[in-house]
């Protein structure tokens, strides 16, 4: 698939257009066995929506995406409300990434009707994804929190978390927000000090990810056991463990960077 991102949509749209109709619970889709289908703009209408207050997305494939927020009521039969992590299965790669921009793009939409300094009602801008306020000219865009995840590895043990909000046996990889003022790497050394008592050294960049639950960005790490014994904060991680490849617990499915992070030092230790 190839996407193209955008702002202004085109004066005419593709024939049969990609609609993300975001409901607070996720995406209205219509469920088919394990297939799902997105509404077309045919049903926008008659789900009595107004496709003039969509987001554009951009053209996935050729065919115009848009987005559209839409009330917390359940939708009328066949559709219903998927969260779009479950949907990744029948969405795929790209097409999740790009359901993922269009609920960042809704969500924006939604809560940045009013101008945060003066409560003026925002005019949206053509030309790019951001409102602006008439009366006092605040500029606003779509919000995006950068958060680091990183794998701290000590020889062939790996360095494995689990939250007090995962389901039982699943452990993951460590993460937190940036906070005002810090670079990632001292990001990702902090994050690993509160939450399990360990240091880290030799912090490297591995790739980043968007990740839309609600507006991060992910920026993933490798770092190196540098000292000190796990004691985990008891608040964001319930436990901590150091993991050997054959005795790996519950990790997390694709499409998250920290299943990729943990393949990658799978990969790592088995050419060893």
């Amino acid at each position: 698939m190839s996407f193209v991102p955008g702002a202004a949509a085109p004066v005419v749209t593709s024939a049969r257009a990609r609609w993300f109709l975001v409901h607070s619970a996720g995406l209205i889709v219509r469920a088919e066995g394990d297939t799902v289908t997105l509404p077309e703009a045919s049903d926008v209408l008659a789900l009595g929506l107004d496709p003039r207050a969509a987001e554009y997305v951009g053209q996935l494939d050729g065919e115009d995406c848009f987005a559209l927020s839409v009330e917390d009521a359940a939708p009328p039969a066949p559709w219903s409300v998927q969260g779009l992590r479950s949907l990744y299965p029948a969405l795929g790669d790209e097409l999740f990434v790009v359901a993922g921009r269009g609920v960042q793009l809704a969500a924006f939409a939604a809560t940045h009707r009013f101008c945060g300094r003066c409560a003026t009602p925002t005019t949206r801008v053509n030309h790019e994804h951001s409102v602006k306020c008439p009366a006092c000219g605040l500029s606003c865009y779509p919000r995006i929190a950068p958060a680091i995840i990183v794998l701290v590895r000590r020889g062939e043990h790996a360095l494995l978390g689990r939250s007090p909000r995962f389901s039982s046996g699943m452990y993951s990889t460590l993460a937190g927000f940036v906070e005002p003022g810090e670079s990632l790497e001292q990001t990702v050394a902090r994050e690993v000090r509160e939450e399990t008592g360990i240091e880290v050294a030799d912090v490297r960049y591995f790739g980043s990810q968007p990740w839309p639950f609600p507006h991060s960005l992910m920026v993933g790490f490798f770092a190196d056991y540098a000292g000190g014994e796990i004691v985990v904060d008891g608040v964001e991680i319930a436990d901590a463990r150091w993991f050997t490849p054959d005795d790996l617990p519950g990790i997390p499915p694709r499409p998250s960077i920290a299943r990729r992070l943990i393949d990658t030092w799978l990969g790592q230790v088995a050419r060893r």
